[in-house]
């Protein structure tokens, strides 16, 4: 039988399973890299069974996809691989032009609720391809930032621009944390390939456990590839957390309620889980 396509990201923010992967852990698995809005499209088109996915794409495709329970990318607080930087403090920013990422789309309406909750501003967004060497084009007010290129710019700081962490700005807003990313599979596999789906369910959840109970190993995996001290490596995986409980599902049900709220979404996601046996 062929075998479960998976997609999977090559992020700092789930480093302990591509560790994990990378030593046996795919075993049974078609791994598919790609950032999230790639995946997200390909998971879209039934290219992939399961991915981990930006959480506000479960929104636009709740009836075709299930949650795989267990796992997840958030954080309680503060998140540093998701960074808004601006050239004025965020106070003053009312409807100047934001640069945005074209890497992910949980991070966009996130940035938006904050904006426009926070600090009651209505900005103009434009997608552009944005890097951190040069963060801020010249006709823009600010840029938001993902993944490694934001956990630079986090260790990286300029005097003359101003940094806000979107994990610390939500939490500050809903005290709540935040659930950035899911796993989920296409209802069409979860129904006709169950026992794939257990699977994948268990290379996912047991390889992330693996990878964590690993710490030093997959520290060490990247460091010299990364432009980061292994303490800076070490610092960011305790901000990270994988696993996903029910108290974890308030800060990402009221995320959608939000973004509905503000036309972000097409209307409030019920999450639906997949049927398997947990580990």
């Amino acid at each position: 039988m062929e075998e479960p396509k998976v997609g999977h990201i090559h992020f700092l923010n789930i480093l302990p399973l591509t560790w994990s992967f990378a030593h046996g852990g795919n075993r049974g698995l078609h791994l598919v890299p790609g950032v999230p809005a790639e995946l997200n499209r390909a998971l879209a088109a039934e290219r992939l069974d399961v991915s981990g996915i930006s959480s506000i794409v479960y929104a636009d495709g709740d009836e075709k996809l299930v949650i795989l329970p267990d796992i997840c990318v958030r954080t309680d607080e503060r998140v540093t691989s998701i960074l808004l930087v601006t050239k004025k403090p965020i106070e003053e920013i009312k409807d100047d032009r934001i640069i945005l990422t074209a890497k992910s789309a949980t991070s966009h309406c996130l940035l938006k609720i904050i904006l426009k909750e926070s600090y009651d501003a209505s900005p103009n967004y434009y997608v552009r391809h944005i890097v951190p060497q040069n963060p801020i084009p010249s006709d823009a007010s600010g840029s938001l930032f993902i993944g490694d290129d934001a956990l630079w710019l986090y260790h990286h700081r300029r005097e003359d621009l101003h940094y806000y962490d979107l994990g610390a700005e939500w939490h500050k807003l809903t005290g709540l944390g935040m659930v950035y990313s899911l796993w989920v599979a296409n209802r069409t596999f979860s129904k006709e390939r169950p026992e794939q789906l257990q699977l994948v369910y268990e290379r996912l959840v047991g390889g992330m456990a693996e990878g964590v109970a690993n710490k030093y190993a997959t520290i060490q995996s990247v460091h010299g590839e990364k432009d980061f001290t292994f303490e800076q490596l070490e610092e960011y995986l305790q901000v990270i957390h994988w696993d996903l409980k029910e108290e974890h599902l308030k800060g990402l049900e009221l995320f959608y309620k939000k973004a509905h709220a503000w036309n972000l979404i097409h209307h409030v996601p019920e999450l639906h889980f997949a049927d398997v046996k947990r580990i």
